[in-house]
Protein backbone atom coordinates (compact mmCIF):
# COMPACT_ATOMS: atom_id res chain seq x y z
CA UNK A 1 0.00 0.00 0.00
CA UNK A 2 0.68 3.16 -0.47
CA UNK A 3 1.31 5.68 2.66
CA UNK A 4 2.90 8.53 1.40
CA UNK A 5 3.01 10.42 -1.94
CA UNK A 6 6.21 12.62 -2.48
CA UNK A 7 7.88 14.60 -5.47
CA UNK A 8 11.24 15.80 -4.80
CA UNK A 9 13.84 16.48 -7.16
CA UNK A 10 16.31 14.77 -5.19
CA UNK A 11 14.16 11.71 -5.11
CA UNK A 12 15.95 10.12 -1.77
CA UNK A 13 17.71 11.93 0.58
CA UNK A 14 18.13 12.66 4.45
CA UNK A 15 14.53 14.74 5.00
CA UNK A 16 12.67 11.79 3.43
CA UNK A 17 14.32 8.92 5.30
CA UNK A 18 14.86 10.88 8.63
CA UNK A 19 11.95 13.17 8.91
CA UNK A 20 8.76 12.21 6.72
CA UNK A 21 9.40 8.51 7.27
CA UNK A 22 8.19 9.44 10.95
CA UNK A 23 5.64 11.66 9.79
CA UNK A 24 4.49 8.79 7.85
CA UNK A 25 5.53 5.55 8.70
CA UNK A 26 6.62 2.91 5.94
CA UNK A 27 8.03 -0.09 5.23
CA UNK A 28 9.76 0.77 1.77
CA UNK A 29 10.54 3.19 -0.60
CA UNK A 30 9.75 3.29 -4.40
CA UNK A 31 11.61 5.78 -6.35
CA UNK A 32 10.15 6.02 -10.31
CA UNK A 33 12.59 7.86 -12.56
CA UNK A 34 14.09 5.81 -15.51
CA UNK A 35 17.66 7.71 -15.07
CA UNK A 36 18.40 6.52 -11.68
CA UNK A 37 17.03 3.33 -12.40
CA UNK A 38 19.43 3.09 -15.25
CA UNK A 39 21.96 4.31 -13.83
CA UNK A 40 23.55 1.92 -11.10
CA UNK A 41 25.72 4.16 -8.68
CA UNK A 42 22.43 6.82 -8.29
CA UNK A 43 20.48 3.54 -7.38
CA UNK A 44 23.62 2.27 -5.53
CA UNK A 45 23.61 5.91 -3.88
CA UNK A 46 19.91 5.78 -2.97
CA UNK A 47 19.96 2.27 -1.81
CA UNK A 48 22.68 2.96 1.09
CA UNK A 49 20.71 6.37 2.29
CA UNK A 50 18.55 4.22 4.43
CA UNK A 51 17.84 0.96 6.18
CA UNK A 52 14.30 0.48 4.53
CA UNK A 53 14.16 -1.60 1.49
CA UNK A 54 14.44 1.21 -1.44
CA UNK A 55 13.03 0.38 -4.57
CA UNK A 56 14.88 2.05 -8.12
CA UNK A 57 11.88 1.68 -11.02
CA UNK A 58 11.52 3.18 -14.29
CA UNK A 59 8.05 4.33 -15.14
CA UNK A 60 7.38 0.85 -17.17
CA UNK A 61 8.22 -1.05 -14.42
CA UNK A 62 6.28 0.63 -11.77
CA UNK A 63 3.13 0.53 -13.66
CA UNK A 64 3.61 -3.03 -14.30
CA UNK A 65 4.11 -3.47 -10.35
CA UNK A 66 1.12 -0.45 -9.53
CA UNK A 67 -1.09 -3.73 -8.46
CA UNK A 68 1.24 -5.28 -6.37
CA UNK A 69 2.34 -2.54 -4.72
CA UNK A 70 -1.40 -1.03 -4.22
CA UNK A 71 -2.20 -4.56 -2.61
CA UNK A 72 0.76 -4.97 -0.57
CA UNK A 73 0.34 -5.27 3.08
CA UNK A 74 3.56 -2.96 3.58
CA UNK A 75 3.37 0.41 3.28
CA UNK A 76 5.55 2.57 0.54
CA UNK A 77 6.22 6.15 -0.04
CA UNK A 78 6.04 6.91 -3.88
CA UNK A 79 8.43 9.42 -5.17
CA UNK A 80 9.16 10.93 -8.72
CA UNK A 81 11.68 13.94 -9.25
CA UNK A 82 9.26 15.67 -10.70
CA UNK A 83 5.26 16.82 -10.85
CA UNK A 84 5.11 15.60 -14.86
CA UNK A 85 6.31 12.15 -14.22
CA UNK A 86 3.63 12.03 -10.47
CA UNK A 87 0.81 13.55 -13.11
CA UNK A 88 1.90 10.65 -15.63
CA UNK A 89 1.26 8.18 -12.34
CA UNK A 90 -1.79 9.38 -11.45
CA UNK A 91 -3.29 11.02 -13.89
CA UNK A 92 -2.67 9.65 -17.33
CA UNK A 93 -2.02 5.94 -16.05
CA UNK A 94 -5.23 6.17 -13.35
CA UNK A 95 -3.02 4.86 -10.72
CA UNK A 96 -5.18 4.91 -7.44
CA UNK A 97 -2.50 4.83 -4.49
CA UNK A 98 -4.99 3.54 -1.58
CA UNK A 99 -6.34 6.39 0.19
CA UNK A 100 -3.97 8.96 -0.45
CA UNK A 101 -5.07 11.95 -1.53
CA UNK A 102 -2.19 14.40 -1.04
CA UNK A 103 0.88 14.73 -3.28
CA UNK A 104 3.49 16.55 -1.21
CA UNK A 105 6.15 18.47 -3.77
CA UNK A 106 9.58 19.20 -1.93
CA UNK A 107 12.53 20.66 -3.81
CA UNK A 108 12.11 21.85 -6.70
CA UNK A 109 15.61 23.79 -7.94
CA UNK A 110 15.27 27.12 -9.92
CA UNK A 111 15.90 26.80 -13.34
CA UNK A 112 15.38 29.05 -16.50
CA UNK A 113 12.45 29.72 -17.11
CA UNK A 114 10.72 28.23 -13.17
CA UNK A 115 8.63 31.24 -11.86
CA UNK A 116 9.75 30.41 -8.17
CA UNK A 117 6.79 29.61 -5.35
CA UNK A 118 9.27 29.60 -2.15
CA UNK A 119 12.26 28.33 -0.74
CA UNK A 120 13.78 25.86 -2.93
CA UNK A 121 10.52 25.73 -5.06
CA UNK A 122 10.46 26.54 -8.10
CA UNK A 123 8.10 24.79 -11.23
CA UNK A 124 8.61 25.29 -14.98
CA UNK A 125 5.00 25.79 -17.03
CA UNK A 126 5.30 21.72 -17.50
CA UNK A 127 5.22 21.33 -13.75
CA UNK A 128 2.57 23.69 -13.77
CA UNK A 129 0.40 21.95 -15.68
CA UNK A 130 1.18 19.10 -14.03
CA UNK A 131 0.19 20.62 -10.46
CA UNK A 132 -3.14 21.85 -12.37
CA UNK A 133 -4.42 18.48 -13.55
CA UNK A 134 -3.11 16.70 -10.75
CA UNK A 135 -5.51 19.33 -8.76
CA UNK A 136 -8.55 18.80 -10.82
CA UNK A 137 -8.41 15.46 -10.48
CA UNK A 138 -8.82 15.31 -6.85
CA UNK A 139 -5.42 15.50 -5.55
CA UNK A 140 -3.99 17.96 -2.86
CA UNK A 141 -1.11 19.19 -3.97
CA UNK A 142 0.79 20.66 -1.21
CA UNK A 143 3.95 22.08 -0.92
CA UNK A 144 6.20 21.43 1.80
CA UNK A 145 9.95 20.84 2.12
CA UNK A 146 9.13 19.50 5.64
CA UNK A 147 5.95 19.61 7.45
CA UNK A 148 6.61 22.64 9.24
CA UNK A 149 7.87 24.80 6.10
CA UNK A 150 4.82 23.78 4.14
CA UNK A 151 3.49 26.97 2.03
CA UNK A 152 0.26 25.94 0.97
CA UNK A 153 -1.19 23.90 -1.63
CA UNK A 154 -1.48 24.44 -5.68
CA UNK A 155 -4.67 26.98 -5.64
CA UNK A 156 -2.76 29.52 -3.77
CA UNK A 157 0.03 29.51 -6.71
CA UNK A 158 -2.27 28.55 -9.68
CA UNK A 159 -2.02 32.53 -10.92
CA UNK A 160 1.23 32.43 -11.35
CA UNK A 161 0.80 30.21 -14.37
CA UNK A 162 -2.31 31.88 -15.92
CA UNK A 163 -4.65 29.20 -14.34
Amino acid sequence: MISFIRVDDRIIHGQIVTRWSKEYPCDGIIAVNDKAANTPVLKQSFKASTDKKVFIWTMEHFLEKADTVVNSPKKYFLITKNPVDMKKILVDHGFVPNDIKRVVVGPCNDRPGSIKLGNNQSLIQEEADACEAMTNAGYDVYFALLKETAIGSWPKFRSKFGY
